[in-house]
């Protein structure tokens, strides 16, 4: 049975549209705000401490910059250690080269039935789709992956792809989609995904999976998860493809401690996953289980477009916990297919400009209130708030080929603004002028255009019969 079917597409650079349209979905509403407010609560009950929190917080964040900072040394000893442990390290600058790498290897197994753990990166090279081009079938095995593959969707969410939906909606697409009775008992409907994904597991030619933190001084892949997909998925098949962004490499397993309690804990609200998962390499003649074959695509996509900005670069600090997310009033409102995107919330408004250009996310950096909750939510201290005025700036910042550090740099670029901004400044440094402007603005109030943005959704502004400079002179006067 194919579960492999077309996604529904929301455009990214259709985000405004898009968000009116989840804002009419009472339903939708309704589903993220419960589920955000329960996330949070947890997330607060598992760090009730201010001070450990904020002390694990800061030891996160320098975890995260030293590797970033060591990055290209660190991406060599990966691979020099992995190799020795037998596992093959593919380099993709593109998802396109990804696609093609992981195609290669699936031909030279006649591959034709391909099992998922959960794997953001996968979603970014959009695998499943080029797979099934290629008559090659792609199963989701993690839960929530299963139920939006099923339902023709894309994640809403980092950890919870499925978040968006009730027990109501995934009974009923259970039994639309697989024919059982309907039910809206959780555990038996978990329980009817774990019965069909279980011979899958053996059914499958290559196991798939994605990668939490990748070790360069021992050269293991570490993977974190609670339904014990991810190690059917890698222990299983006989060829186990891991596919990460070279972001998530660390010095050492001493790293992967703080970082390892800081993703689960602002995730879930749990102190440690069900599972966690370290693969060093293929099978060993005298184990009893495991994949013959271990090969890790490790895919650039835009990140060095990050890494080579310092500021831009702490976009790469992310560990992927989608606590910035939980705790926004924009994603918790129109969920997070409304972005378009692979990574949707404060974190995907940072990280979507750099793997598709501005020129295809131009409303993302502005869809936010930059109230801060997301960065002073977030593990690893990413100045997500900052980092959003960044790319405003550059997103309409007049297109500069010479210095162009940024794919869709000034896509917001408007001569017209850029005049009016200048007219403004110009009015608001010369006093002649401004009292001019006041005086003329006062009399023919009357003649104030109802248009621009601010208008269509407020009344539009009209000046006082009488400047306060006016009034304060009057006042005087009269005493």
């Amino acid at each position: 049975m194919s579960q492999q079917i077309p996604v529904v597409e929301l455009p990214s650079r259709e985000l405004k549209h898009n968000a009116h349209m989840a804002l009419g979905d009472v339903q939708l509403r309704n589903n993220m705000r419960t589920a955000m407010d329960s996330l949070m609560v947890k997330r607060l009950i598992s760090m009730p401490d201010e001070y450990e929190r904020e002390h694990l917080r800061e030891l996160g964040n320098h975890v995260r910059a030293r590797a970033l900072s060591q990055l290209p040394d660190l991406l060599e000893t990966l691979e020099a250690n992995l190799t020795r442990n037998g596992v093959t390290v593919h380099w993709a600058e593109t998802t396109d080269e990804a696609n093609a790498i992981f195609l290669e290897i699936a031909q030279a197994h006649q591959a034709k039935q391909v099992i998922k753990g959960k794997s953001m990166v996968s979603e970014e090279m959009e695998m499943n789709h080029f797979l099934e081009g290629h008559g090659i079938e792609a199963l989701e095995s993690d839960m929530g992956e299963y139920i939006i593959q099923l339902d023709h969707e894309k994640p809403t969410h980092i950890i919870m792809p499925a978040i968006h939906k009730n027990a109501r909606q995934v009974g009923s697409l259970f039994r639309d989609k697989l024919g059982i009775e309907y039910t809206e008992d959780v555990d038996a409907l978990i329980q009817t995904g774990r019965k069909i994904l279980r011979q899958k597991f053996f059914e499958a030619d290559i196991g798939v999976s994605g990668v939490n933190f990748a070790v360069a001084e021992t050269g293991t892949l570490l993977l974190v998860e609670n339904e014990g997909n991810g190690r059917m998925s890698t222990g299983v098949p006989p060829v186990h493809i891991a596919v990460t962004g070279i972001e998530k490499v660390v010095e050492n397993l001493r790293d992967v401690v703080p970082l390892l309690s800081l993703l689960t804990r602002s995730a879930l609200g749990q102190g440690i996953t069900t599972y966690v998962n370290m693969i060093s390499g293929p099978r060993q003649a005298d184990e009893l289980d495991g994949p013959q074959e271990v090969h890790l695509i490790l895919l650039d996509n835009g990140r060095s477009q990050a890494f080579a900005d310092s500021e831009l670069r702490q976009t790469l600090n992310c560990i992927r916990c989608g606590a910035c997310m939980n705790h926004c009033p924009v994603y918790t409102r129109i969920g997070g297919q409304a972005y378009g995107t692979v990574y949707p919330g404060p974190i995907g408004k940072i990280i979507s400009p750099h793997l598709l250009g501005l020129e295809n996310t131009p409303d993302h950096p502005s869809a936010s209130s930059l109230c801060g909750a997301c960065g002073e939510v977030c593990p690893v201290k990413i100045p997500i708030p900052s980092l959003l005025r960044r790319l405003r700036e550059e997103n309409v910042k007049k297109p500069d080929a010479a210095h162009h550090l940024l794919r869709g740099q000034g896509s917001k670029y408007s001569a017209q603004e850029r005049l009016l901004w200048k007219s403004w400044q110009l009015l608001n440094t010369s006093p002649l002028l401004y009292r001019v402007f006041g005086f003329f603005a006062t009399r023919l109030r009357g003649l104030t255009p109802n248009i621009g943005p601010w208008a269509q959704n407020h009344s539009a502004p009209k000046p006082a019969a009488r400047s306060l400079h006016e009034l304060a002179k009057q006042h005087l006067e009269a005493k």
